[in-house]
């Protein structure tokens, strides 16, 4: 086993996020589901980019790559690999990742699609609705794969948003090989309903041959993922398919199923969710970084629950708090 390199390791679509809050009846003017992540053409992204209020913010995103960017904000060892091409937004992605302290060296795409970005219209109660123009996102092969930066992570985060390209699949594969070799931990986010719809056999494939260690999921996505309403039922069937689950609940907080044992911690309080873009991502950030750095189940699902609360108290799926102080605060995350 090579020597820890970083505490976790992300791989996702790269994205320049572009926010924007809507008044009540434009989702269903446009035709968009509220909390639901919708894949768009450049068409399409170009028309409600200009329909967007002057007041939008553009934000390097990603979920991978936000999760990379909470650990590093906690004070974790961080390092992304995703795909931009070599144009103006791939700048300001690889510009934006640099600048929290992720290791980013994923080659750009050159004269391919460009770089992908989503809009995402924010409702009145904090609910987030994405549209998503994916672009050179999907172009990740297993030659982007580095098997020394893989070997060296302490875990290897995959998400489910980029489980579509057939090359891209090959690439998440491949990174778990690498972590197994390398006695490491794999894991994947489920992302969203919308993904499990599509893949659900893949998925619990991937679960049950062992080549994901570690499965992160909402309980929409859980649900969703064993075909049941009863949330009893599918942590039932997620203790026996996998070694470890970490499931956020919202304002119930979050739980974990380790080997068969759940152990469950509360939300923090807030005053009033702002935006919940980047929710699931940080919970990840805190919760990775948790037992990469050996905690309790416990401390790790309160460290995400923590990240998760700062995020959603303000726009954008990326931390402005100093989250190292933060969760030294409340006694968590070791080094």
């Amino acid at each position: 086993m090579t020597q820890t390199r970083f505490d976790v390791l992300t791989i996702g679509n790269a994205i320049v996020d572009i926010i924007a809050p809507v008044e009540k009846g434009f989702l269903e003017a446009e035709g968009m589901k509220e909390g639901i992540m919708h894949l768009i053409d450049t068409d399409r992204a170009e028309d409600l980019y200009s329909k967007m209020p002057l007041g939008r913010q553009q934000i390097s995103g990603g979920s991978a790559a936000n999760t990379a960017a909470g650990v590093a904000a906690l004070g974790g060892r961080a390092a992304f690999i995703g795909k931009v091409a070599d144009d103006p937004l791939g700048d300001v992605f690889e510009s934006d990742l640099d600048a929290t302290g992720v290791h980013y060296n994923t080659s750009r795409l050159k004269g391919g699609a460009l770089t992908g970005r989503c809009m995402i219209f924010v409702s009145d109660d904090g609910e987030r609705t994405m549209n998503t123009y994916l672009g050179a996102c999907h172009e990740l092969t297993e030659r982007d794969i580095d098997p020394d930066e893989i070997g060296s992570a302490a875990i290897t985060y995959m998400e489910g948003f980029l489980w579509d390209p057939v090359e891209a699949k090959k690439a998440f594969v491949l990174a778990a090989h690498y972590a197994h070799k390398n006695e490491r931990a794999a894991a994947l986010t489920l992302s969203d309903p919308f993904c499990v719809d599509r893949f659900r056999a893949e998925f619990l494939d991937l679960i049950r041959s062992k080549t994901i260690d570690y499965v992160f999921a909402n309980v929409h996505e859980l649900k969703s993922l064993y075909q049941t309403d009863d949330l009893g039922e599918a942590v039932r069937e997620i203790a026996k398919d996998t070694e470890l689950a970490a499931i956020t609940m919202g304002a119930d907080g979050a739980m974990a199923i380790y080997n068969g044992e759940v152990t469950s911690v509360p939300a923090f309080p807030i005053d009033k969710v702002i935006d919940a873009t980047g929710a699931g991502d940080l919970f990840a950030s805190g919760f990775l970084l948790g037992m990469a750095r050996g905690q309790t189940l416990e401390s790790a699902l309160k460290t995400g629950c923590l990240a998760a609360n700062e995020v959603i108290s303000h726009i954008g799926a990326r931390p402005q708090l100093d989250l190292t102080k933060l969760v030294q605060q409340h006694g968590l995350v070791g080094n």
